[in-house]
C-alpha cells in the first residue's frame, strides 16, 4: 500500500518496475508468436512423414542441381530466390511440372519434359520442407475430384477466370507473361499451385479458399477436362471475343460471297 500511494502521489517508479513491464511484453508477444508459428506448422505441415533419409536424398539432388543459383542451404542468390518457408508444395509444383531447373531467364518459366522421377521429386520437396515451414504436399484426399463441382465452377470463375479463363482455357498477361491452360494440369498441380503462388498467381492460403473450396475447383476443372465441349468445335475455349470474330470473318465473309455469286451468276 505504501508503494501505491507514492506512485499515486507523484512520487518515482521503483526501479524494477520497467524491468517488469519490459519482461511482461516480452512474455506476451514471445508467447503469442510461438502459438502463431504452432498454428501455421499444424495446418501446413512441412515434412509429413518424411525420412531422415529422404531429406538427405533430397539434399543431395538440391546440391547436384538446384544449389548453383539457389544457395546450398536454400538462402537464394542473385540469380535465384530464397525456398526458406515455400514449403514443400512449392518444390514439388516447379520440380513436377519441369518448370525447374530451369533453362533460361525470361519473363516466365516454361513447362518442361520433367527431368526427375517421382521419388526423387518427393526427395527434393521433402529437404525444401524442412528449410522452413511452408505448405505441405496435399495428401490424396484433398485432391480427389469427388466434390461440388458446380460450386467449383463458381469458386473458380470468381477467383481465377480473369487469368486463367472460365474453363482453365488460359490467356495473355502483361510484358510477355501469361497464365497456362489447365487442361492436362494434374490435380495434385492445381492444388499446390494455389497453395505456393508460382510466379504471378497470388497465393490462396486456407484463409481464402478452405481445402473444401480447393477440392471443389479441382473437382470442377477434372470435369472441363473429362467432358468435351457439348456445342461442338469450342475454338480454343477462347471466349465470345473470339467465336464473334470468327463469326465476322468466316460466317457473313461465306454469306458476301454467297451473294456477290448469286448476283454474278443471275446477269
Amino acid at each position: 500500500m505504501a508503494f501505491m500511494k507514492r506512485n499515486l502521489n507523484g512520487s518515482r517508479r521503483h526501479p524494477m518496475a520497467a524491468i517488469l513491464v519490459i519482461a511482461a511484453g516480452l512474455a506476451v508477444s514471445g508467447g503469442g508468436y510461438a502459438a502463431a508459428t504452432a498454428a501455421v506448422q499444424q495446418a501446413n505441415p512441412t515434412t509429413a512423414a518424411a525420412s531422415s533419409a529422404q531429406i538427405d536424398e533430397g539434399h543431395k539432388l538440391f546440391l547436384a542441381n538446384c544449389a548453383s543459383c539457389h544457395g546450398k542451404n536454400g538462402e537464394g542468390s542473385a540469380n535465384a530466390p530464397s525456398l526458406i518457408g515455400v514449403g514443400a508444395a512449392s518444390a514439388a509444383f516447379q520440380v513436377g511440372t519441369g518448370r525447374m531447373p530451369g533453362q533460361a531467364s525470361g519473363p516466365q518459366l516454361m513447362v518442361k519434359p520433367v527431368q526427375f522421377t517421382e521419388d526423387e521429386i518427393a526427395a527434393i520437396a521433402a529437404y525444401v520442407g524442412s528449410l522452413g515451414p511452408g505448405p505441405a504436399i496435399p495428401t490424396a484426399d484433398q485432391i480427389a475430384p469427388n466434390g461440388n463441382a458446380t460450386r467449383g465452377g463458381e469458386l473458380f470463375r470468381i477467383n481465377c477466370a480473369m487469368c486463367h479463363n472460365a474453363v482453365g482455357a488460359g490467356g495473355a498477361l502483361t510484358q510477355g507473361k501469361y497464365a497456362p491452360a489447365l487442361t492436362n494440369t494434374k490435380a495434385e498441380h492445381i492444388y499446390e499451385a494455389m497453395l505456393s503462388g508460382p510466379q504471378n498467381m497470388p497465393v490462396f492460403n486456407d484463409a481464402n479458399l478452405t481445402p473444401t473450396d480447393k477440392k471443389d475447383i479441382i473437382t470442377y476443372l477434372t470435369y472441363v477436362q473429362k467432358n468435351p465441349s457439348a456445342g461442338g468445335y469450342e475454338l480454343g475455349n477462347l471466349g465470345p471475343v473470339v467465336e464473334g470474330l470468327f463469326i465476322w470473318i468466316f460466317v457473313l465473309g461465306l454469306i458476301i460471297t454467297i451473294t456477290i455469286w448469286l448476283g454474278a451468276k443471275s446477269n
